[in-house]
């Protein structure tokens, strides 16, 4: 699979420079279903359970928080075998016809949004959470048949 550095400047809320990004993304328009990914549905919350929530939330006076995964896709170890070519500027010269055999995620693979989210929600089972018979983005705790805050 061929792959290309996408360039970005981050910046300051003032405007200033941050930092220049670089990932390495791959061109997952390329990937065949059955011989690079299998299943690649990834659940999205409900916009009508976010606003049972905020509303429970509310009612309850509990605290709502947010947080922000940094680069969740690449958080998870794929299960297909994918290899990609080397990226400009890390290519081996002893072997430049080599290729990198993909043991994470990365942006832009049709399996990344999969994968991410079976981590995520496989740590929350570890945790006690179960999943939302009516929406499976919804995970609560429950003990002792209380629902926990």
């Amino acid at each position: 699979m061929t792959g290309k550095w996408i360039y970005k400047h981050k910046f300051h809320s003032d405007g200033t420079l941050s930092r220049h990004k670089a990932p390495w993304v791959v061109r997952g328009f390329t990937q065949r279903h059955v011989v690079d990914y299998g299943e690649t549905f990834s659940p999205v919350v409900k916009p009508a359970t976010i606003r049972v929530v905020f509303s429970i939330a509310t009612s309850r006076h509990w605290p709502i928080h947010q947080f922000d995964v940094k680069n969740a896709f690449l958080h998870r170890r794929l299960e297909e075998i994918i290899s990609s070519q080397q990226p400009p500027g890390f290519v081996d010269h002893a072997h430049p016809d080599h290729v990198c055999l993909l043991q994470r995620s990365l942006y832009c693979l049709k399996q990344a949004p999969r994968a991410w989210y079976q981590r995520f929600a496989t740590y929350l089972r570890q945790l006690g959470f179960v999943a939302s018979a009516t929406d499976t983005s919804l995970f609560v705790l429950q003990e002792g048949g209380v629902v926990r805050r």
